[in-house]
């Protein structure tokens, strides 16, 4: 896994509009500190797909998103039951892709008009519970003590990940055929791929308990903990910062210690085409 030069972490958004604060990048090279890209720039997610392209081309980079790149279907056997609706994870994309009517790749409109009824944004949905559904990988993640998963059908409050989700559904749509997203694409040879990432998976690895890192010293104790040099920012980051940056030095922690990233004894083919599975977790 020393092919790949370079990590590039990317903290996501789903929010509504056409550039989002929420949006951080950060890419670090093997043996120097991750750095944020365009530090104080306001990304919009169509700007991060194009900037993407481009970098691919640079270097053998692993990129990581993080959001979920599919619903469940394991333990459903559907994405979206009783719709008549794609069961691999790629055709999905396209669906929710042609779905979603929102600027800058949102997906806002998939959620709260195209499917309403199967996710859930308060007390008048009914009970939460009936919502609480996971993909193995989010399971396994939970059971390891890697953090608490949240589910693509939980979409209200500040820990939701269902918008941010499905926009990032838009965007592996678009990068179907011009970058490899693993594990619904094999891991090419050489060359760049896409993974999905879960910042606080490499923040526990780093010692971390908490989940978010606020100043500059934590943050670099954080990377120093997880093989990296120090940042040494001239400034406290915030939390898409600090989850950008510790989330590239943690791709490349797992890289370069774990014998096989790319083949978890848990993920099946069919998880595989379906579900997919979180780079780190194995």
């Amino acid at each position: 896994m020393r092919r790949f030069a370079r990590t590039v972490a990317i903290d996501w958004s789903g929010a509504k509009g056409a550039r989002h604060k929420g949006i951080a990048v950060a890419r670090m090279e093997r043996g120097r500190a991750p750095a944020l890209v365009r530090p104080g720039h306001i990304w919009s997610r169509a700007e991060v797909l194009d900037w993407m392209r481009g970098e691919a081309s640079r270097a053998p980079t692993l990129f990581g998103f993080d959001f979920s790149f599919a619903p469940p279907l394991i333990e459903r056997g559907s994405y979206l039951p009783g719709e008549n609706v794609p069961q691999t994870a790629k055709a999905f994309w396209s669906y929710v892709d042609r779905l979603s009517d929102d600027e800058d790749l949102g997906a806002a409109s998939f959620l709260e008009h195209k499917h309403r009824r199967h996710f859930y944004f308060g007390k008048a949905d009914g009970e939460k519970a009936r919502f609480m559904w996971f993909r193995t990988v989010e399971k396994q993640l939970n059971a390891m003590g890697g953090g608490k998963a949240a589910t693509v059908y939980d979409a209200i409050g500040a820990a939701q990940v269902a918008k941010a989700s499905f926009a990032g559904m838009r965007l592996l749509h678009r990068l179907d055929g011009q970058l490899p997203v693993w594990p619904f694409d094999p891991l090419p040879q050489d060359g760049s791929a896409v993974v999905e990432i879960y910042g606080r998976l490499y923040l526990r690895r780093a010692g971390g308990r908490g989940t978010k890192l606020r100043t500059a010293d934590g943050l670099d104790t954080a990377l120093v903990a997880l093989g990296s040099p120090a940042a040494r920012l001239d400034h406290d980051p915030s939390d898409h910062e600090s989850d950008a940056l510790v989330t590239a030095a943690g791709m490349m922690h797992v890289l370069a210690t774990e014998p096989a990233p790319f083949t978890p004894a848990a993920m099946t083919p069919k998880i595989a085409r379906t579900e997919g599975w979180t780079f780190g977790v194995v």
